[in-house]
């Protein structure tokens, strides 16, 4: 069915999958029809559907029901639905082209994504300027070993930015599992030691 090629699996984890999912299942009927149908699946327990994410999160006891029994009944639901036209697009949609309905109902518009470049271009500016003071305010290491104070500066910014990058999983995943993300942690403190140990004066 050409419903299920557009469930994307976005993480996995035992007792917990989300799906990315189309946005014809996220208007209302279809929403409260499809949470539903998989609430009664055996094992479930918990099921959200995000609809400006356009999300899809399900949370099961694994040991009643695994990923590849929940994912066919799943499908087969959607099998169902499909087969019942209720996944036809509403009116409101059918008359707007595929262009408009991405601009309208994506929270990944051309403007929000603009903007977000903005926002990051700011805050690489700010802290840019901020670690630019900081060596500005120690011109003696400039001028004793312009090449170390230029290494340290170059050095502040990729650390910025690697934290920047991983700050959402570090929040996210990181702190919750500790012990499951142990390497990442390694990786990040032995980061932190490198970096002080270049600023001890030999």
């Amino acid at each position: 069915m050409a419903i299920q090629k557009e469930f994307v699996l976005r993480y996995q984890e035992e007792g917990h999958v989300r799906f990315g999912v189309p946005e014809k299942v996220c208007h209302k009927d279809v929403a409260e029809t499809l949470l539903k149908e998989i609430s009664a699946i055996d094992g479930v327990y918990k099921v959200n559907l995000y609809h400006s994410q356009k999300k899809l999160s399900i949370r099961f006891h694994s040991s009643v029901c695994e990923f590849k029994s929940l994912a066919k009944q799943l499908f087969q639901i959607l099998a169902n639905l499909e087969k019942k036209g209720a996944l036809e697009a509403s009116p409101s949609l059918r008359g707007s082209t595929f262009l408009n309905r991405k601009v309208k109902t994506s929270r990944y518009s051309p403007i929000s994504w603009i903007k977000e470049k903005i926002n990051n271009t700011k805050e690489t500016v700010h802290a840019a300027r901020v670690l630019t003071r900081v060596t500005l305010k120690k011109p003696n290491s400039f001028i004793n070993d312009p090449e170390k104070a230029v290494v340290d500066f170059l050095n502040d910014i990729l650390v910025l930015f690697l934290i920047k990058l991983h700050w959402q999983n570090i929040t996210q995943q990181w702190i919750v599992k500790p012990f499951k993300y142990r390497y990442e942690w390694m990786a990040l403190f032995y980061m932190f030691f490198l970096l002080i140990r270049s600023r001890k004066a030999k």
